[in-house]
């Protein structure tokens, strides 16, 4: 899953201005080291004990409701949460909210991200109930501190659309997702890549409901702009691919969607390398497109396939 950070530079990543930097001790900045370092290799468990340490170390040197606290709780509790362990994360991001509100203020726009990242937490759990008031307060402030057409509203309107999408309430998310995607369109040009994310929601929000005819030409255009932005061998295009292939497939026009899952694959492959856990998914679709055409034995292979992947990637994982 994505991390809730940036990850632009060591410094910005932990919220520290250099002169902060320069008081803290030769062990917290180790323990920050190595844990930046398992980071941004993706490495997410291993990096676990290093942001623990991290936490200990800073709340012992600089207090337990310093910022930089703040930001080392919510660093930590973004790893729990991309390896699931969703009751150890909970707490931190709570206490870490808590803490940015005590010194920025309740409506500053860094507390919708705060906002943001437990609501993701609660639908993670598929407490929708919990996430919708998180998501809503967290669109409230961004429009009235960056006004309503802010592509970080159209991310918040976005966030709070997914939410209804999994709950199943399709006609509150329909016209969030459409907002978004003028927002983003207007603001930033409607070839960002920003843009085919919206148009993909939109399509995948109508795909739910049957409505093929509508999420076609998002789709294709989604997949065109990934194209043209980011190259035809790009993941974020197999995505596209992926999309549009379901379209297809739940359309009943088979021989398009087997082409497009094909493709998606190769790309995947390509980008990820045979055995990565991405590929699984990939092939799964092709496998139940098969089946639809009654080709078992192939659909077989590619699910037995499938189930290597993902033991492998489980058991790397545990």
């Amino acid at each position: 899953m994505k991390m809730f950070f940036t990850r632009s530079s060591a410094l910005a990543f932990v919220g520290l201005t250099p002169a902060v930097v320069m008081a803290q001790s030769e062990a917290l900045t180790e323990q920050y080291h190595q844990f930046h370092i398992l980071h941004q290799q993706g490495r997410y468990a291993e990096a676990i004990p290093y942001a623990e340490r991290v936490l200990e170390i800073g709340e012992n040197e600089f207090g337990p409701n310093h910022p930089n606290v703040a930001v080392s709780l919510k660093r930590l509790a973004a790893l729990y949460q991309a390896q699931g362990r969703y009751e150890d994360a909970e707490p931190l991001y709570v206490r870490s909210l808590e803490l940015t509100e005590k010194h920025l203020g309740r409506e500053h726009p860094d507390i919708a991200l705060s906002l943001n990242n437990l609501a993701v937490l609660y639908r993670a759990q598929g407490r929708y109930g919990k996430a919708e008031p998180l998501y809503k307060r967290s669109l409230a402030i961004r429009e009235d501190a960056l006004g309503p057409n802010h592509p970080d509203v159209a991310l918040s309107l976005n966030n709070l659309a997914a939410l209804y999408h999994a709950w199943g309430r399709y006609g509150e998310a329909e016209p969030l997702y459409k907002r978004a995607l003028e927002i983003r369109e207007e603001t930033l040009g409607s070839e960002h890549t920003d843009v085919a994310l919206s148009l993909s929601n939109l399509a995948v929000l109508y795909r739910a409901q049957g409505r093929y005819r509508e999420a076609e030409p998002l789709s294709k255009r989604a997949l065109s702009i990934r194209e043209n932005a980011l190259g035809p061998d790009h993941p974020d295009v197999a995505t596209s691919l992926n999309n549009l292939a379901a379209v297809y497939y739940g359309w009943g026009r088979l021989g398009e969607a087997e082409l497009l899952y094909q493709r998606a694959l190769t790309i995947g492959e390509a980008a990820f390398g045979p055995q990565h856990r991405n590929i699984a998914k990939g092939l799964n679709n092709l496998a139940r497109l098969y089946l639809a055409q009654g080709r078992r034995e192939e659909a077989e292979a590619l699910r037995n396939r499938s189930r290597v992947i993902r033991e492998s990637a489980s058991a790397v994982t545990q």
